[in-house]
């Protein structure tokens, strides 16, 4: 176990200072930050989240209604999440088969889409076809399977103006046998390939989130587990997934497990700002659809998602989130400290003097400088608050562990990105701090994650279903199989024939 002594040893003044180096640095003409920086005491909002949507940079005035809202159709569809800003591809997802990375889909002739004819587009989006291969699932083609033609003509439009880059990506799928035989796709897509159809009892703006839901935003990719063959459980559709080390949350109407308790206004909020006070913040894959994707949605869109969402059937698993206890959880210090940083550290110091447990202290020493001593962080240089969020009130401790082993790489560069400490702190560490935030900041009554169970997470073994991990020596076998058939079908037909 690593000594816990030279971390209580630091003073909180060096804490903000390590802390400080450890972030990238931001935008100095953002008011907000130099004031946190320099520690003035301004009249500053709490929050610069947008109420609006953000103006989307793809959108050009000089172009036709069609292509701009071809431009809108990518934000829906969320294809810069895979294939990058400028559509070059390169982009690894992590499969329980192996590592695919997304093509290039610029109009670039050699490398790109180029020669894709509006036909062949659509094949690709809704069948998985190429015209020279077959795609992995990996492209959400399962869920783009129900797009309207009217928005598939329009994307089709979109990226015929994109620049085209000229060069493949720098890392090309290779999986092992029997996926690199991309025909396999071809029965995957029998057994697997969702029948969209529109759930009974909605209203219009209900049956449009249901669109957007099912198929543009393709949210079951990560929020619905998977069955024997990897395709859709569609029994627990929405009821949450893992997705690698990250929990991909129940997002149905379920009280216990889901977001029963969040308002339509909730989700909207949380959808466009990646927050909701005391309920949510969005870290890991799902920080990166709301840098990408529903922070330039309308609030046509984001109304018509929230609205769907409250009426899809709730599904209850095991994964419990309790209700906030608001009388449990710590109250701001002072709103001012935000901007203030010689008050923050003089508040760091004392907090440290004052540590009642090893997590505690831990907690100050790593985390408060950023998070605030209290958990409220700093909102408007990008530090987010912690108190009350739902991750720190699940029974299931994975999503903390997570944050605190991993930590979280926002995906715009000007954002602090919190470091992981799996390297820095032994397990045992570890689980003092999961316990001391889930206790203090989530207002649990009690935590007693131990150090193995930190360990059993961070080595958590694959998790794929049986037929995937152990497809190669089945088809081996199945291949063994046939070519036996194959030799008695043949000697019975000479014997027959003699």
């Amino acid at each position: 176990m690593k000594p816990i002594a030279p971390l209580f040893a630091r003073s909180p003044v060096r804490s903000v200072v390590v802390r400080l180096r450890r972030i990238p640095a931001l935008p100095a003409a953002n008011p907000t930050v130099l004031a946190t920086l320099l520690g003035a005491s301004l009249s500053l909002p709490m929050s610069v989240a947008h109420a609006a949507p953000e103006v989307m940079p793809s959108y050009n005035a000089s172009q036709s209604e069609q292509v701009n809202r071809g431009a809108y159709v990518a934000r829906q569809a969320d294809c810069m999440g895979c294939h990058k800003e400028d559509y070059s591809g390169g982009v690894a997802v992590e499969a329980p088969m192996g590592t695919i990375y997304a093509t290039n889909i610029t109009p670039s002739i050699k490398y790109g889409i180029g020669n894709y004819t509006e036909q062949d587009f659509k094949n690709a989006l809704t069948k998985g076809k190429t015209p020279t291969h077959r795609l992995y699932p990996a492209m959400p083609y399962p869920d783009y399977n129900a797009m309207s033609d009217e928005d598939i003509s329009a994307l089709f439009a979109y990226f015929k103006t994109v620049p085209a880059v000229d060069e493949a990506p720098e890392h090309k799928t290779q999986l092992p046998f029997p996926f690199n035989i991309r025909t396999v796709m071809l029965g995957w897509n029998i057994v697997n390939m969702p029948k969209w159809q529109a759930r009974d009892g909605l209203n219009d703006t209900q049956k449009y989130g249901q669109y957007l839901v099912d198929n543009l935003a393709h949210c079951g990719t990560c929020h619905t587990p998977r069955n024997t063959t990897f395709g859709y459980d569609m029994n627990n559709y929405l009821s949450g997934a893992m997705l690698g080390n990250w929990h991909a949350p129940n997002i149905t109407p379920d009280a216990s497990s889901g977001i029963g308790n969040w308002s339509e206004a909730d989700i909207v909020t949380y959808l466009r700002q990646g927050k909701i006070h005391q309920k949510a913040v969005a870290s890991g894959p799902m920080n990166e659809v709301v840098y990408n994707s529903t922070r330039y949605l309308s609030d046509k869109d984001l109304s018509a998602i929230a609205s769907y969402l409250k009426a899809v059937p709730a599904i209850t698993t095991e994964d419990t989130v309790q209700p906030v206890n608001s009388a449990a959880l710590p109250s701001e210090h002072s709103p001012n400290m935000t901007f203030d940083l010689l008050a923050q550290m003089d508040y760091l110091k004392q907090a440290n003097a004052q540590a009642k447990s090893p997590g505690e202290s831990l907690y100050l020493n790593q985390c408060a400088s950023c998070h605030g001593v209290n958990g409220y962080g700093q909102p408007d240089a990008g530090y987010a608050p912690i108190v009350g969020i739902s991750s720190l009130r699940r029974d299931n401790p994975a999503p903390v562990i997570n944050v605190v082993a991993h930590g979280i790489q926002q995906v715009p560069n000007t954002r602090p990105r919190m470091p992981g400490f799996k390297d820095e702190l032994s397990a045992e560490e570890m689980a003092q701090v999961v316990n001391y935030v889930r206790t203090t900041f989530g207002g649990l009554s009690n935590s007693d994650v131990s150090a193995d169970d930190i360990n059993g997470h961070l080595n958590r073994g694959d998790s794929a279903p049986f037929l995937i991990k152990n497809a190669g020596w089945l088809a081996v076998l199945g291949i063994i199989a046939g070519l036996i058939v194959l030799v008695l079908l043949i000697r019975w037909l000479f014997r027959r024939r003699a």
